[in-house]
């Protein structure tokens, strides 16, 4: 299952991740996922967050679930990777 193993690839960089961001900068990527979400709301409606606890919960998800936690921590690594590389800060 590719989406599996994706999710697991991204969940150990995620990890790597949250180990080197300070406080804020996990604040930082909490807002911006916050925002990310209330567009994707904004434009298709509410998430069902009943279904996205069946995909955490699973001990073996299914190809949509592995898809949806693939995607889930992708989100997660491309919003960390660029709050710890200070895309969007300004500069002095």
């Amino acid at each position: 299952m590719a989406d599996l193993s994706t999710f697991q690839q991204y969940y150990r960089l995620a990890d790597a991740l949250i180990e080197n961001a300070s406080k804020e900068q996990l604040a930082d990527c909490s807002r911006l996922l916050a925002l990310n979400l209330a567009h994707y709301q904004g434009l298709y409606g509410e998430v069902p967050l009943s279904e996205v606890q069946v995909a955490l919960d699973v001990s073996e998800p299914n190809d949509a679930q592995a898809k949806l936690l693939a995607r889930g921590l992708e989100n997660l690594v491309g919003v960390l990777g660029n709050v710890l590389s200070g895309l969007g800060e300004e500069r002095h």
